[in-house]
């Protein structure tokens, strides 16, 4: 018996050390740490993990793999901040609540994920959904359908009335009166109720709304909704967990709230002014602009029909003012992590982010570094991903240009790898 066992133990040790590398040969690589391209490097992959990285082209054995990407960019997997992974814009949407189903939610928000990943975003933060986002999540995780990894919020958590309550804009007798297992919640009892409900769901982190939305069938778009003591208990509360909390927030009295409150990271911030930008530099406060969102609400908002009257109204009047106070966060230091809010506008668009953080003085190599490393610290996973180092997860990607020089090139990856899996090539 111990001899099978033996046999058995050095038969798989033998296996392990002839099993498959694959090496990548980049003619660019992006070093996000120091935001610099080196050229003609070697990766080379083992399993789920990055064994090494070195100048010039190596080869391996006859059994091994080579992808040439000598004409291409290489750079770490892209991580979008803030996605809504199981919806996408539509003139129906708002009907569409009435007829779908929690499975047919599931089964829409296959392509989204799917899209998602062949477009370079490795990882995202799913910022509130039904609940469906946690059964994608583990989908993915475990080899299931092809996604992005998920780090997922579950359901936002709003008060009565607030941006995220689903009840908004429906008739009376249609309403009811949804509490903290539904993600709603008045006073401070109800705030903590409301993260454990989450928690004992599978969110991975907390997300509010802090102020009023654009897209919400609801008059206010930036407003504050919550009182500081029921902030302060969803973030004690988080804590007790170990995790995080993320505002959407558009008006200013909301962020403050929310950054006195200790909130991780706020989302949108469109109305911010220098004094909480000074504030979240003080605390360390995380933000995540979600540019292209306001630009596609804005544009989306032209077209007759397309939103209900309410929305059309704050989306016209709010939409395009995010990219300038991203430009004035960026300026003034406020920490910068990328989010598009995809979702708001088609998936596999998330590349427009970094054309509209350009246009307004963020420099290219920064405008990945968010995407890829910032991201990372953000989510409080940079041991892992965000770099390509050895030890971390094999998490790559290329595009065929310069991103460098034209930053435009973002939209063209032709090669996805995740976790040592080629997904594109």
């Amino acid at each position: 018996m111990n001899k099978i066992i033996l046999t058995g133990i050095a038969l798989m040790l033998s296996v392990g050390a002839f099993a498959q590398k694959t090496y990548i040969h980049a003619g660019r690589l992006i070093d996000v740490k120091t935001k610099k391209v080196l050229t003609e490097q070697t990766i080379v992959v083992e399993g789920n993990k990055i064994l090494s990285l070195s100048a010039g082209y190596q080869t391996g054995t006859a059994e091994d793999q080579t992808i040439d990407l000598k004409n291409a960019t290489v750079m770490p997997g892209l991580m979008d901040m803030h996605v809504h992974i199981e919806s996408q814009t539509s003139p129906t949407r708002y009907v569409d609540g009435f007829r779908d189903n929690e499975a047919d939610v599931a089964f829409k928000s296959l392509p989204y994920a799917q899209i998602t990943l062949m477009s370079g975003f490795t990882t995202v933060r799913d910022l509130g959904g039904s609940g469906v986002n946690i059964a994608l999540r583990n989908a993915i995780a475990s080899g299931l359908v092809v996604g992005p990894r998920i780090y997922t919020a579950g359901k936002s958590i709003a008060p009565t009335g607030g941006h995220a309550d689903p009840t908004n804009g429906v008739r009376r007798d249609l309403m009811g009166d949804p509490g903290p297992e539904q993600g709603v919640i008045n006073g401070d009892a109800d705030a903590r109720k409301a993260v454990r409900q989450a928690v004992k769901y599978g969110s991975d982190l907390i997300k509010v709304t802090a102020t009023g939305g654009v897209l919400s069938v609801a008059r206010d778009g930036s407003a504050p909704q919550f009182q500081q003591d029921e902030l302060d208990a969803v973030v004690e509360t988080a804590k007790d967990f170990g995790i995080h909390v993320a505002a959407h927030a558009h008006g200013d009295e909301g962020m403050k709230r929310a950054v006195r409150a200790g909130i991780h990271s706020i989302e949108h911030g469109t109305l911010m002014t220098e004094e909480t930008m000074d504030m979240m530099i003080k605390a360390g406060t995380w933000y995540v602009p979600t540019v292209t969102a306001g630009m596609s609400a804005a544009e989306y908002a032209k077209i007759p029909g397309y939103y209900p009257t309410v929305v059309r109204d704050k989306a016209m009047q709010i939409g395009a003012q995010i990219q300038q106070t991203f430009a004035k966060a960026y300026k003034r230091g406020v920490k910068i992590a990328f989010g598009t809010d995809a979702g708001v506008f088609p998936h596999g668009e998330n590349y427009r982010e970094f054309i509209y953080m350009t246009e307004v003085g963020m420099p290219n190599l920064e405008a990945i570094q968010a995407a890829t490393l910032n991201a990372a610290l953000l989510l409080g996973v940079e041991s892992t991903l965000g770099t390509l180092e050895s030890g971390k997860i094999a998490d790559i990607i290329a595009v065929s240009g310069n991103p460098d020089q034209d930053i435009n090139v973002m939209k063209d990856v032709i090669f996805v790898m995740k976790e040592g899996k080629i997904y594109k090539q």
